[in-house]
Formats: C-alpha cells, sequence, structure tokens
C-alpha cells in the first residue's frame, strides 16, 4: 500500500461518519457518495495534496460538490 493510500484510508472513515451523521445515510449510501465524488478522485490524486486539509474541511468541500457541482479549494496557508 501507497503512502497515500494509507493516509486516505485514515482518512476515509472521518468523512462516511459525517455523511452519515449530517447527511442521515447509511455506511453503503455514505460509501457510493464519497467514492463516485470529485472530492475522491483529488484525494486519490497526490498531486493535489488534498489529504492534507482533515477530513471535517474535506467533508464540507464534498457537501458544497453534492450541492453545487464544483469544489472551491481552499488557498495555501504560508
Amino acid at each position: 500500500m501507497s503512502d497515500i493510500s494509507s493516509i486516505i484510508a485514515l482518512i476515509t472513515p472521518g468523512i462516511l461518519s459525517l455523511i452519515m451523521e449530517r447527511q442521515e445515510k447509511t455506511l453503503e449510501e455514505a460509501s457510493g457518495i464519497l467514492y463516485q465524488s470529485k472530492l475522491y478522485a483529488a484525494l486519490e490524486n497526490e498531486e493535489t495534496k488534498a489529504w492534507r486539509l482533515g477530513y471535517p474541511l474535506l467533508y464540507d468541500l464534498l457537501a458544497e460538490e453534492l450541492k453545487t457541482g464544483m469544489i472551491t479549494w481552499p488557498e495555501e496557508q504560508s
């Protein structure tokens, strides 16, 4: 397992938990939402470094994607 895969494996449960809690979805429904999202594709792309944001912010970005179809990535902080 690559480093990015390990990191994604650590972040994913937190995102799934927030989807289930805030959107009242089952684990199966939450998994479908996450794994089919642009956000998850960005997580898998090591160049985006999306995994650095932490799962609460990643959930917010996913919620934005679901609502608008787009993701507004935060500016890099110095």
